[in-house]
């Protein structure tokens, strides 16, 4: 909006037209105002009993410590994601528009689960197969949206490799260069996939948003290169046009997410809450999607991965062999139970979530 606003008046003004100037303001702007606004708003929800439930099946360590923190934390930092989004992107791209409404729907899910929680003063929530119904129908709605308006194409992309389009029509004579409608399909489970994951990593004291935080700069990287025509036909990605300014979203949750670290950091003094994490897994699976790095995805997010891989094989042993391969799932709990302390856990999967980072971006210069 300030784009808009203040660029036309041109001289000083004219720095408004980088959108690396742009995005480290929305950084500041998402930082201050989550910071400034969490020590209210903790006060809020603990006179009000918005508290979270802990299972009692779960490390005897949380019902005993994180009892009586306030929850919902994420419907603070994703109005500020949005605001600062708003603020300082050019609101006359669509693409802004569509992370906004899919991170900010997948959050409303999260914020019924969550309400039905407290209300209910039960672990159960919202039933799973709905939050899997209404995560599906926005992500559809929104990519169909998207690829019906030639916003997206159905082109599959591989990363790695220096021809990374794939071509189905060479591979399988008769059938379409593209994916079509498939393609949205694809989508949809990438954003359902991600969202799902980061509420599996949400389950110690700044885990899921330290990782997430690794996971949005190097989407905000990403997007500024893809955007770019001269970066991005030298390094060999798809070029989108107006995905750079999706790097000023991904910044905003960058900072955001600093914000509220601040507070989530062991021990917790709120969390995050399904509103955060459904949310926050909805918001880099599209700036995944739209910046054509899907499948880079599940490297940037390997912590997400592991811990939703830890929970499939998990299932899957005790219902096959009647035994447990981890102490407990996700995976964070299976190193609590082996006597890691919390905070151990936490920086070392950071750690990991950095490191996976950095081998995405060079992932960059093997094309």
């Amino acid at each position: 909006m300030i784009y808009h606003l203040l660029l036309p008046l041109g001289g000083v003004f004219n720095v408004f037209r980088y959108i690396t100037f742009r995005g480290a303001c929305a950084m500041v702007t998402a930082l201050s105002l989550c910071y400034l606004v969490y020590p209210r708003f903790i006060l809020y929800l603990r006179q009000k009993k918005m508290e979270q439930i802990i299972r009692s099946d779960g490390p005897q360590e949380h019902v005993e410590n994180k009892v009586g923190t306030p929850t919902m934390g994420g419907a603070v930092f994703h109005l500020g994601i949005a605001l600062t989004t708003l603020l300082w992107a050019r609101v006359d791209e669509p693409r802004v528009w569509m992370v906004l409404i899919v991170t900010l729907g997948y959050a409303t899910i999260g914020f019924v689960d969550d309400w039905k929680k407290v209300m209910e003063r039960s672990a159960d929530g919202l039933a799973g197969r709905w939050k899997l119904v209404w995560q599906s129908l926005i992500g559809a709605g929104v990519l169909g949206y998207a690829y019906q308006t030639g916003l997206m194409d159905a082109q599959f992309h591989i990363p790695f490799l220096k021809h990374a389009m794939v071509d189905f029509a060479a591979l399988y004579p008769g059938a379409p260069p593209q994916l079509g409608w498939l393609y949205v399909a694809f989508g949809v489970f990438v954003l359902v996939g991600c969202s799902n994951a980061v509420n599996l990593t949400d389950g110690l004291d700044g885990l899921a948003i330290g990782s997430t935080i690794t996971s949005a700069a190097t989407f905000a990287v990403l997007a500024y290169v893809a955007g770019h025509t001269e970066f991005s036909a030298y390094l060999n990605i798809p070029h989108v046009e107006g995905a750079g300014e999706l790097t000023i979203f991904a910044l905003a949750i960058v900072g955001a997410g600093l914000g509220f670290l601040w507070y989530n950091c062991y021990p917790a003094q709120i969390f995050m809450g399904d509103v955060g994490s459904l949310g926050l897994g909805g918001a880099l699976g599209m700036l995944a999607v739209l910046t054509k790095h899907e499948l880079l995805l599940a490297l940037v997010g390997g912590i997400f991965v592991l811990e939703t891989v830890s929970v499939m094989i998990q299932v899957f042993a005790f219902k096959r062999f009647k035994r447990r391969v981890f102490l407990m799932a996700p995976i964070h709990h299976h190193y609590e139970k082996q006597g890691w302390s919390e905070p151990k856990i936490i920086v070392r999967f950071w750690i990991i979530s950095a490191l996976l980072a950095l081998v995405a971006l060079s992932t960059l210069k093997l094309r």
